[in-house]
């Protein structure tokens, strides 16, 4: 036909005013419903528009819980089903069903159908847009909210370390993600002695993060009672297992000790952790191994203490399996290799020796992911009593 335009398969044509006419309402509608990021704002501009530029007699989103115009009119006529044109993602899933019902049931017109059926391609670009930018507002919002949590769990770390003349004391801690479950805390007792743990929940991220924060909590209670240190421990332990069965999932290792620094003792009490490490002058390293299990794992289980001298020129290294479990390729840098670095590092100061440690690890790494929770405490006398290190 002469200045018109007709589909296969239908004996239908559109002239070429109509299909101008067309495109400018299609162009229209485009618009409208690209006007908004909103996800409901999107599909109820699409059913305001089949129901009021087309004089549909309804419309529906049925997943959506949406409809408009007359609801009556959206249930199946004369046995068959209504138009339905879906709304597809750029591979193809589908979001969402448009239903169409057309006024006193009749057929859809060549003009509505092809127009319908534009609307639904622009309307689907529209809809995934919109879930795109929700999904982004809710990431935005989630990583505020991540990083608000990363601030006050480094605000939780000693902020200040307590002067111990003759001795140098150092500490590091690094999260794998924003927050992490390893825990360090330093608390001067009232009778000169220094108490300090290094811990680390089962597992990593928030909820290990969280379990880290309440930990802090009930040690910090408890070490103000001045308690022993392996009831301290035995009694950390049957509060983490009361906590229930979430906590008990996320059990803690822990390491625990007591420097009396006029005395120049330790006493160290190891509930599940990496051994720490203990080398003296002269002498071969020393281990400070498991003597219980981790902290909320078996209830009513006691720790014991260990005593040792810390003669001057003794250093001493407490650590989570983060600075252990780094690997290059299928090998790990393994706490053999950690003791060997520790008993390499030429500087007696407690943060030269950390950032030997570091070093170490990130050059074995070449670069690699952090795959774990870091944290590491260094405790070093000096070679003369009363030496001040700084």
């Amino acid at each position: 036909m002469a200045g018109g335009i007709q589909l296969p398969g239908n004996g239908e044509t559109i002239d070429l005013q109509q299909q101008v006419a067309r495109l400018q309402a299609l162009l229209e509608a485009s618009r409208q419903v690209h006007s908004t990021v909103c996800e409901e704002e999107v599909l109820e501009q699409v059913l305001r528009i089949v129901v009021r530029e087309l004089e549909m007699a309804a419309a529906a989103f049925p997943s959506a819980g949406l409809a408009y115009g007359d609801e009556l009119a959206l249930g199946a006529k004369d046995g068959n089903a209504l138009p339905t044109y879906p709304l597809e993602d750029r591979q193809g899933r589908r979001m969402e069903e448009l239903v169409v019902a057309p006024p006193e049931g009749r057929e859809l017109t060549l003009y509505e159908a092809d127009f319908i059926e534009g609307l639904a391609l622009q309307a689907a670009v529209a809809l995934e847009n919109a879930r795109n930018h929700k999904r982004n507002i809710e990431f935005a919002r989630v990583q505020q909210d991540l990083e608000a949590a990363r601030a006050i769990q480094r605000s939780l770390l000693p902020q200040k370390l307590p002067s111990i003349p003759g001795y140098s004391l150092a500490f590091r801690s690094a999260a794998c993600y924003e927050v992490g479950g390893d825990y360090l805390d330093i608390v001067e007792q009232p009778d000169g002695s220094v108490l300090m743990v290094v811990a680390d929940v089962a597992g990593k991220g928030m909820a290990s993060a969280l379990m880290s924060n309440g930990f802090r909590s009930a040690f910090r209670a408890m070490a103000a009672d001045g308690m022993a240190l392996g009831e301290l421990a035995t009694r950390m332990n049957q509060h983490h297992w009361a906590e229930g069965e979430e906590a008990r999932r996320r059990y803690v290792t822990a390491i625990f000790l007591r420097l009396h620094p006029e005395a120049g003792e330790l006493e160290v009490v190891n509930a599940g952790h990496n051994p720490g490490f203990l080398i003296e002058p002269g002498q071969e390293p020393r281990l400070f191994e498991a003597a219980g299990t981790p902290l909320g794992l078996l209830p009513g289980m006691r720790y014991l203490s260990e005593r040792h001298v810390f003669t001057p020129g003794t250093r001493l290294l407490f650590y989570t399996d983060g600075l252990t479990e780094v690997f290059k390729g299928d090998e790990e840098f393994g706490s053999e290799r950690l003791l060997d670095v520790f008993l390499k590092c030429p500087d007696g100061k407690a943060d030269g020796i950390l950032d030997a440690l570091w070093a170490a690890i990130e050059e074995f790494a070449e670069g690699g992911p952090q795959g774990d929770d870091m944290t590491a405490l260094a405790l070093c006398r000096g070679m003369k009593s009363g030496e001040l290190l700084a």
